[in-house]
């Protein structure tokens, strides 16, 4: 008999001290077809504390996408089945708080925070939208697998700036990633994660270890305890069995050998080396042609100098493992046929185009519309990593190809990782960090987000722009966290005067040190460079700091030496 998947569900929830519970939590465990077509589901809402009628859209929420999205024949896809379903529940929310006649504050209307842990064959799915919290345990840690979409205003907490209900559209976050078995999931409201923390939950799961339900019981009465002033909700799961399959990097491909010294002409993998494609201190690209299928290949190893280096070793064997988990026409491809390697390297498809870095150099100043067209392919290609729950971590323009039909392809995935891994698991820090395509957080010691890809995408466009990095290189060590707090970034304008002030406007806020600065998607970033907002549409001119610093401080200079002389003449009077 196959193997199904196979888990442990425990859930508790509390009004605790308010006297209606504005939380809705569900969970769907079908079996058969629809266990192998849509997955176990755990749907969790919270309703917004400023309105009276937010329980009733968190009930809605609830169970309105647990029966409408199980009633989506035979899904292809998890995320492009559970999306519509999210959307067309926010336009009935919505809809509801306008018939209230909440116009004004539609806070006050039918508005909840929704977040869904959807767990099909071998892969964990999340849907999200507001500030409930899905984790996954670690031994010392929970990481956290959402973003909070709460708007930082002048009160300490602010306010959410996401939630369904809240308008005629919505963005939903979605990601998914492979699973484990014995894995631990918890979903919260922040009545309960404010309160909690790994070790509280390794101990309630300790003393209840086959009663999940009381280990929920358990971790909600001690948010209590600790003072918790708003509603409470805790939903536990644990992967007991999976099916068959896999999910992983090949684990023989880290004991490969590192290739021997290559040259044209020769052998290697099954295939006839052509010519050097490109090199540097981490890898070597060489074009080649499959003897037995006729293909032709990009076979990247890596380069002679990080033979010793097992970090760098284990971080190149698993570039093609994460090629063969993107589908999307802005990735570079693997190759077409799955080959054992001999020795350690990535076989990807050769696609004939140029760097980004060389069309800058033939484009020193490029029309507006040339650039946004290959930022939005950058986009989309970022965006397929991040619905895989991965950061792409390594944009630069060595690192897009456009092809001879102008289509844009990310090409290394050496920097890939998942969000919120471990520092000491993170590929390359040291390199990233000194990267002038990093954003500040890479190199704090913290765990980035999507908001790093973000700003790294923003540092490329305000580059194929202007010819220039936004933020010039200070020394030949990276700044630190404290530096970033006085950098400011060069204007846009500056560089290329022609060009119009909402576009720096929009430049500035995608650059901005600290990632809760900056826009929460990517796809805000690609729709202000395309439709400006009114705020930023009227050009300014800009100060004579900006546009010609050394002139402005020449002129201060003289002034004040005028001033000097005309007081020291007072003075011999």
């Amino acid at each position: 008999m196959t193997q199904e998947l196979r888990v442990s569900i425990g859930q508790h929830s509390l009004a605790g001290r308010k006297p209606i519970n504005q939380d809705s939590h569900g969970v769907r465990v079908p079996t058969g077809e629809a266990l192998a077509s849509h997955g176990i589901t755990l749907a969790l809402a919270d309703g917004l504390s400023g309105s009276p009628v937010s329980h009733q859209a968190s009930a809605q929420a609830v169970q309105g996408f647990l029966q409408a999205y199980y009633q989506v024949d035979h899904p292809a896809s998890v995320e492009q089945a559970a999306r519509p379903v999210l959307e067309e529940l926010n336009q009935r929310l919505y809809a509801q708080t306008q018939s209230l006649g909440a116009q004004a504050d539609p806070r006050k209307g039918q508005v909840c925070a929704f977040s869904a842990l959807i767990l099909r064959g071998r892969e964990g799915h999340l849907l999200h939208v507001g500030d409930c919290r899905i984790y996954r345990l670690q031994a010392q840690t929970l990481e956290p697998l959402t973003q909070d979409h709460r708007v930082r205003g002048p009160a300490v907490l602010g306010y959410q700036g996401r939630a369904l209900g809240l308008d005629a559209t919505v963005a939903v976050d979605d990601r998914h990633w492979p699973l484990a078995q014995g894995e631990v999931y918890l979903l919260t409201t922040e009545g309960a994660y404010e309160y909690l923390n790994a070790a509280d939950v390794q101990a309630a799961l300790a003393r209840h270890p086959d009663q999940l339900d009381a280990a929920a019981s358990t971790l909600a009465a001690m948010a209590l305890e600790r003072c918790s002033q708003d509603n409470i909700t805790v939903l536990l799961v644990r992967i007991d069995a999976l099916p068959p399959g896999t999910d992983a990097p090949r684990q023989d491909d880290s004991h490969l050998p590192c290739p021997p010294p290559l040259q044209a002409g020769m052998s290697f993998e099954g295939c006839t080396l052509v010519r050097e494609l490109h090199h540097s201190a981490r890898s070597q690209v060489w074009l080649a042609v499959d003897g037995a299928q006729g293909e032709t290949l990009a076979l990247k190893v890596p380069a002679p100098a990080l033979q010793q280096d097992l970090a760098a070793l284990a971080r190149f064997q698993h570039e093609e493992w994460v090629a063969r988990r993107i589908d999307n026409p802005h990735v570079r491809k693997p190759a077409a046929s799955e080959r054992p390697h001999r020795y350690l390297c990535v076989a990807l498809a050769y696609v004939e185009g140029q760097t980004l870095a060389q069309w800058m150099a033939d484009h020193p100043r490029p029309e507006l519309d040339a650039v946004r067209q290959l930022v939005m392919q950058i986009a989309r290609g970022l965006q397929a990593f991040h619905r895989r729950g991965l950061l792409y971590g390594g944009l630069s323009p060595d690192n897009v190809l456009i092809d001879r039909t102008g289509t844009v392809q990310l090409i290394d995935f050496g920097a890939v990782r998942a969000f919120g891994l471990a520092e000491d698991s993170a590929p390359s820090p040291d390199a990233a960090s000194a990267s002038p395509y990093s954003a500040p957080e890479c190199g704090a010691g913290g765990a980035p987000g999507p908001q790093a890809d973000l700003f790294a995408l923003a540092v490329l466009t305000y580059q194929m722009l202007s010819g220039q990095l936004p933020y010039p290189a200070t020394g030949a060590t990276p700044p630190s966290p404290a530096d970033w707090r006085h950098r400011r970034a060069v204007p846009l304008r500056a560089h290329r005067p022609d060009l119009p002030a909402w576009l720096e406007a929009v430049l500035n806020r995608a650059l901005q040190p600290q990632p809760q600065r900056r826009p929460e998607l990517l796809s805000e970033f690609t729709h202000a460079l395309t439709a400006p907002g009114p705020a930023v549409s009227e050009p300014r001119p800009l100060p004579l700091i900006e546009r010609h610093p050394v002139r402005f401080w020449q002129t201060v200079s003289a002034v004040l030496g005028l001033l000097v002389i005309g007081l020291t003449a007072a003075l011999l009077r």
